[in-house]
């Protein structure tokens, strides 16, 4: 019989441990459980416009000039129509070489690519820039994104469109018992993703030229079109959700 206690022992210990790291779930009295959720709605005050810029030659350093001279282009175009000039960036110049299939392997040509971005705060602006640089052939349109300049207060209002929803549904549901609300005991709050607002894609750009009056499959001729005085693209309103699990003490 020695030979067993040990053993038996061991298992003794093992269940104290386990008893000792489960925690223990208590019932709060006096506490009502709510969750409401809380949108807030606004109209954006802020574009991202977005266009790449390539340039191609066989000398590498013409190549990287013309990239340059169109990026510089773009940024003239954009001050004129207000933007600053730390709203505007360009990003890395990368290098792409074409090789002649020849033993002495040579570059054929370079081409160098780059990104502008710019942060448009007078959305008015973005059509005239937009016509600007894609009808003189600076730069090759990407997509405009519409947001919010200050996205966090944005998200407070949300958070407190929810609280206020959730005070007032305790409040409505104790005066049914003749009961009152007491303080916020615990408040577990969680801001959704902004939603509401679809970039302007280069495709839909092009849409917009082919569905233009006087510029149909039909009509056009092999030359060049003349500018096209495209219609206003107005951007959704955009909408932050925030939800809110909450703990009131009741009176």
């Amino acid at each position: 019989m020695k030979r067993y206690i040990p053993a038996v022992a061991f298992v003794l210990f093992c269940a104290a441990v386990a008893e000792a790291q489960t925690p223990e779930l208590h019932f709060v009295a006096d506490t009502l459980m709510i969750q409401a959720d809380g949108t807030f709605e606004s109209d954006p005050d802020l574009g991202t416009m977005t266009f790449d810029i390539s340039a191609q030659d066989k000398d590498l350093k013409v190549a990287y000039g013309n990239a340059a001279q169109s990026a510089q282009r773009v940024f003239t175009l954009a001050q004129k129509y207000g933007v600053k000039k730390e709203d505007a960036s360009l990003g890395v110049l990368t290098v792409v070489p074409s090789y002649d299939r020849d033993r002495k392997n040579r570059a054929k040509s370079y081409q160098v690519h780059g990104q502008i971005v710019l942060k448009v705060r007078d959305l008015s602006q973005i059509g005239p820039i937009l016509d600007g640089a894609v009808e003189e052939g600076i730069v090759e349109f990407r997509s405009v994104t519409y947001s919010l300049q200050d996205e966090e207060a944005a998200k407070e209002r949300a958070v407190a469109a929810a609280m206020h929803s959730a005070i007032g549904r305790a409040t409505a549901a104790l005066a049914q018992g003749g009961q009152k609300l007491g303080a916020l005991r615990y408040a577990n709050v969680d801001v959704k993703q902004i939603a509401g607002v679809l970039p302007l894609q280069a495709r839909n750009y092009t849409q917009l030229l082919e569905l233009a009056p006087g510029t149909s499959a039909e009509m056009r001729a092999p030359a060049a079109p003349p500018p096209v005085s495209l219609p206003t693209v107005t951007p959704e309103k955009i909408t932050v959700s925030a939800s809110v699990q909450c703990a009131f003490q009741i009176l």
